[in-house]
């Protein structure tokens, strides 16, 4: 095999180096173009200080003002939705599904945060979890029954079961359209659920009586 001639090689290796040569050039102008941008940019930062500050305050302003208007709207809608709400009737004829929500309204109008809907398959026995105002972390499970229909025990068992140690709450909370069997109640007496019955719910509900973490 026929080797390569010697000024060859030395041809490819002078075309490299120029390469190379031309390549650290456009880089050096490249630094130097970047260093004279940002030096132009804080120059023009440093004349224009209170421009800046008066633009940032003025940024600052419109997305406070945005914000608290969202948060009005909120309120509004929130406001809207619970006026409904002042009568048991309308709990009475929604869906399980939109009783969990209904809940839900009722403990942001009496000041809960960190209020959600988690009611659904593998709910482990919570449909909402919130935060009260004294700062407690409250489980409710929703049961949106007909007059028909009672809680009963292995209703409220599950909900002792899973409301410490499953969703980390300080209380646990069983409202229902009806009423408690005799042996659900009893058995919310003796471990701490709050069993909130039609009754206590309409008091609720009006404003009238207290919530069920008060």
């Amino acid at each position: 095999m026929a080797r390569r001639p010697v000024r060859r090689r030395r041809s490819s290796a002078a075309r490299r180096a120029r390469q190379a040569k031309d390549n650290a050039l456009m880089l050096g102008i490249a630094a130097l173009l970047v260093v004279s941008v940002v030096a132009f940019v804080l120059t023009w930062l440093a004349h224009h200080l209170l421009l800046v500050a008066a633009l940032l305050a003025a940024a600052g302003a419109g997305c406070a003002v945005v914000l608290r208007s969202r948060q009005l709207a909120r309120r509004r809608e929130l406001d809207a939705r619970v006026a409904q709400l002042r009568h048991i009737g309308p709990f009475l004829t929604m869906s399980p599904k939109a009783f969990e929500h209904a809940l839900a309204d009722l403990c942001r109008r009496d000041g809960c945060t960190k209020v959600t809907v988690v009611g659904g398959a593998g709910d482990l026995a919570a449909d909402v979890l919130a935060t009260t105002p004294s700062g407690q972390r409250i489980l409710i499970q929703a049961k949106r029954y007909g007059p028909r229909t009672f809680v009963g025990s292995q209703d409220v068992q599950k909900v002792n079961g899973t409301y410490r140690d499953v969703h980390h709450c300080d209380l646990a909370v069983v409202v229902t359209t009806n009423a408690f069997t005799k042996a659900a109640a009893t058995f919310c007496a003796n471990v701490g659920i709050r069993a909130v019955d039609q009754r206590a719910l309409a008091l609720w509900a009006e404003g009238t009586g207290k919530p069920p973490w008060g």
